[in-house]
């Protein structure tokens, strides 16, 4: 059965939006709620279940959070071929028996594999779900379209880690992938009782070798690729959302803090006002919105590790508020306010640094500085974490129990904890150097632009 698009009324944006995308968004929640249920956790769990150490762990989040990011654009080419409904399926099997396997065992071999499933399901999701999206809505619409999913998407990440955090808490991080399995398996079942595709008629299938072309004209082209690895030090440090925050807060406050509540500012502060400063940038130049974006970024790592300066808890309205909650969450909602002002300009920015005529292309290929940005980020972190801010369950048993009357408040943190605040200057500098990166490639570009401008003037 197809279903029509949605129309408007006399040329008019509507808010009413056929069966299918309402089931694509639902779906899309869910698969939000399982990955970021996981994610927020991902380094805890390895650690703890799996047994691996800081870097180990590191390498192996890193690893999965940039490949996510990346395999999709092969994916969607398959799921054009296949069909929507098909590959929708097919995502929600591999990802309930991805995160089925977290939950069950406990090696590294059957670990990975659960991973690299996730991996591979997730890739399917985003493409089929933002292509029903745009072929259930029209020119009208479309733009309404987009906010609800990117609502959605927002309200997926802020409910999965809301849940994970009681269940880590009182049953322990082994049964978190549990919860993303269950939230999988649900949006299965919605696909395979409610979930029509919209009409595909009018889509050309992607061809594969066209994708892999398009990537390497993308990654050959010096100024695009510049601008990429410049750009992911932004996101390396907001990657520390998953990967230094949750241990840092549970080594450093306590098993019973919820850093997976912390991560949910991020997606707050977004919600409450991208559309209020996409508004006020809307006639900024693009490189003058992502340079303050830039400059945010680094002071966010700065309070976070402010949290040291204090002695003792933290009176706010009469609460005591730990020192750590209270500059974690003034970091990550800078995060989230630097977010604002680099989101809606990014596409604007990168699409300009293409070649005449291949804009689209580029484009194509312009979050490609996530998937750098994760896979350097969760590794960095992994050797900053080991060396200032190390698991207990490694130290020496008189250390350990030191630590433990430390976070009761019993005894002194120990002496290998003195200087945990020091991996949050190591990203403070990371953005610094990124900012000042993007003031020298935004003078250099002019630079040559107004150079061949002037050359090629009669």
């Amino acid at each position: 059965m197809i279903e029509e698009k949605s129309e408007a009324i006399e040329g008019k944006p509507s808010w009413r939006f056929p069966r299918t995308f309402w089931t694509g968004n639902a779906a899309e929640l869910c698969e939000r709620a399982a990955y970021y249920g996981t994610f927020i956790a991902l380094r805890t769990y390895l650690i703890r279940v799996v047994g691996l150490d800081d870097v180990q762990a590191g390498v192996v989040a890193g690893l999965f959070g940039g490949w996510i990011y990346l395999v999709p654009f092969f994916t969607g080419a398959i799921a054009d071929r296949m069909g929507f409904r098909k590959a929708l399926i097919l995502a929600f099997v591999l990802l309930t028996v991805g995160y089925g396997a977290l939950g069950v065992f406990s090696t590294l071999s059957p670990v990975l594999v659960g991973l690299a499933l996730i991996v591979l399901g997730g890739a399917f999701v985003k493409p089929v779900i933002t292509g029903t999206v745009a072929k259930s809505s029209d020119s009208v619409n479309r733009a309404r379209a987009f906010s609800i999913f990117y609502m959605v998407v927002n309200i997926g990440s802020f409910t999965g880690k809301t849940i994970v955090a009681p269940m880590r808490i009182q049953m322990g991080v082994d049964t978190v992938p549990f919860f993303s399995a269950g939230a999988s398996l649900f949006a299965l079942i919605l696909v395979m009782l409610i979930y029509r595709p919209p009409d595909d008629s009018d889509v050309q299938p992607k061809n594969m070798k066209e994708t892999l072309q398009g990537m390497w004209m993308a990654m050959s082209n010096m100024r695009f690729l510049a601008l990429i690895l410049i750009t992911a030090g932004f996101w390396a440090i907001q990657g520390q959302l998953y990967a230094s925050m949750p241990d840092y807060v549970l080594r450093m406050a306590g098993e019973t803090y919820k850093p997976e509540w912390y991560a949910n500012v991020n997606p707050l502060v977004v919600v409450l006002f991208v559309v209020a400063v996409t508004q006020m940038v809307r006639k900024w130049k693009p490189q003058n919105s992502i340079l303050v974006a830039m400059g945010m970024i680094p002071l966010s790592s700065l309070a976070m590790a402010s949290s040291s300066w204090f002695h003792g808890n933290v009176n706010i309205f009469g609460i005591e508020v730990h020192p750590i909650t209270l500059m974690m969450v003034i970091g990550i909602a800078i995060q989230g306010l630097a977010e604002c002002f680099l989101s809606p300009k990014w596409l604007e920015f990168a699409s300009k640094q293409a070649p005449r005529g291949k804009e689209g292309v580029f484009l194509g290929f312009a979050h490609i500085n996530t998937f750098f940005a994760w896979i350097f980020g969760f590794i960095f972190s992994g050797y900053l974490l080991r060396a200032y801010c190390p698991e207990p369950t490694t130290l020496a048993p008189a250390i350990q129990k030191q630590h433990t009357l430390a976070l009761a408040g019993q005894a002194p943190m120990p002496e290998v904890y003195a200087h945990a605040n020091y991996l949050w200057y190591a990203y403070a500098g990371i953005g610094v150097m990124s900012f000042v990166g993007l003031l020298i490639y935004i003078w250099v570009t002019d630079r040559i632009d107004s150079r061949t401008a002037a050359s090629e003037s009669p």
